[in-house]
């Protein structure tokens, strides 16, 4: 599996259906990673779409590198930071919820428990220095391996190692503030 990249080539040569696939594909996670910098799904859809512009227009090369899911999270983390150097003069963004139900569960209590505890699992998250919070997000959620994250984020591999451990520990302490269970998860 190629992670885009035919997808991407194919609309190089002028396939539109390419570009259309790989925002059906990569859109919905690149929201929820663009929501870890600036807490508004809102603004995460507008900072995937200019994510998207840039692919599109060329301003953001892919030389393959790196897997194309690589790249593109990437790109999307410099629109983020972009973002927020823009926004950043002393300007609050609201915090909002964001919760992904599973419509199938059949077991109410259950899923409720299970909902809760991802929601304080993603407000933990949202307390823990962003580094981390990237990392860990990344990784576990997203499923990047420890070096495509690495580009990601532009650090090294043993940079990576150590925001991932220590992010751990932070996002341990803070749960455990909150008297969460994570063992269960």
């Amino acid at each position: 599996m190629d992670n885009g990249a035919s997808s991407y080539r194919r609309f190089l040569d002028g396939d539109d259906e390419g570009i259309a696939q790989l925002v059906e594909e990569y859109k919905d996670g690149l929201i929820l990673y663009l929501n870890r910098y600036v807490q508004n799904i809102h603004i995460a859809e507008e900072l995937a779409e200019d994510t998207f512009f840039r692919i599109i227009t060329g301003k953001a090369k892919f030389r393959g590198k790196c897997s194309f899911k690589t790249w593109l999270y990437s790109v999307a983390h410099h629109v983020a930071v972009d973002n927020i150097r823009r926004n950043s003069k002393g300007r609050e963004i609201p915090l909002e919820e964001v919760q992904d139900i599973l419509r199938d569960e059949t077991d109410l209590e259950r899923h409720y428990i299970r909902a809760e505890q991802i929601s304080r699992l993603y407000e933990a998250l949202k307390r823990i220095p962003a580094a981390y919070s990237a990392a860990l997000y990344l990784v576990y959620i997203e499923g990047f391996s420890n070096g495509e994250a690495a580009r990601v984020l532009h650090k090294t591999d043993r940079q990576m190692r150590n925001l991932l451990y220590r992010g751990k520990l932070s996002l341990k302490s803070e749960l455990e503030k909150d008297g969460f269970s994570y063992e269960e998860l």
